[in-house]
């Protein structure tokens, strides 16, 4: 039985992140549940550690009592074993925002994500705020590249526009002329989109936190506040 994904647009760890953490945590298995940080967009300028444990911190304050940040810097340690065992065992991955190309490709093919994936299949949440979120999508935007990379799929036909209500809209123009058969998925600040929604796992999203989540497609765009769910599969 697959788990669930958790989608944030950004400025993680504040505001009303905290209603879709605990939702979150709720399908992790409540306060208990072993949760895994994962910092490794914060590598390339050394502040992995802070932002390590300013997650942990987080999801200390909303009554986690299993949290601890994963030394998952570089390809070499995204194949340790000991961390991927420790992915395996995790109910809830939550992958920090950062530098979104290093994310990706660190993950890309690694036995770090293998485990995610198994973990997920198991019924872990995987979670991911602002690069941490672009980089599970289909497709996901590299600034550092100017150019559209692979990513690690796990929403398909989709790429994420994060920090929609602050800078993430003006990727639009560029993004839907280099994806234009793609769903963007402009997610605010302090916003995330899970798929707990009606319709059943998988496909039913709901919004959570303090703004909305923007649906473009075909040039058109859907908004749905916190609070809304739409069903959604993003393959056409």
């Amino acid at each position: 039985m697959a788990g669930y994904l958790l989608l944030e647009g950004g400025a993680e760890f504040g505001g009303q992140m905290s209603v879709p953490d605990r939702r979150a945590l709720a399908l992790a298995g409540g306060n208990n549940a072993q949760i895994s940080i994962i910092p490794t967009a914060a590598a390339p300028d050394n502040n992995y550690r802070r932002a390590g444990n300013n997650a942990v911190h987080w999801f200390q304050s909303l009554g986690a009592t299993n949290v601890a940040w994963l030394p998952l810097i570089d390809k070499a340690s995204a194949d340790d074993a000991s961390i991927a065992g420790a992915i395996a065992n995790s109910r809830l991955l939550y992958m920090l925002g950062g530098f979104t190309g290093y994310l990706g490709e660190t993950l890309k093919g690694s036995a770090s994500f293998q485990a995610m994936l198994e973990a997920y299949d198991a019924g872990a949440v995987i979670a991911g705020s602002s690069a941490g979120a672009m980089v599970m999508c289909q497709y996901y935007s590299d600034p550092g590249k100017s150019q559209v990379i692979v990513g690690l799929g796990l929403v398909p036909n989709s790429c994420v526009l994060p920090h929609h209500n602050t800078f993430g809209k003006r990727w639009f123009p560029l993004l839907s002329e280099q994806l234009p058969n793609a769903v963007l998925l402009g997610i605010d600040e302090r916003t995330g989109m899970l798929d707990d929604g009606d319709a059943g796992r998988k496909r039913g999203w709901r919004v959570y936190g303090q703004g909305s989540v923007t649906l473009y497609r075909g040039g058109h765009a859907t908004t749905y506040q916190a609070g809304e769910t739409f069903n959604d599969d993003f393959k056409s």
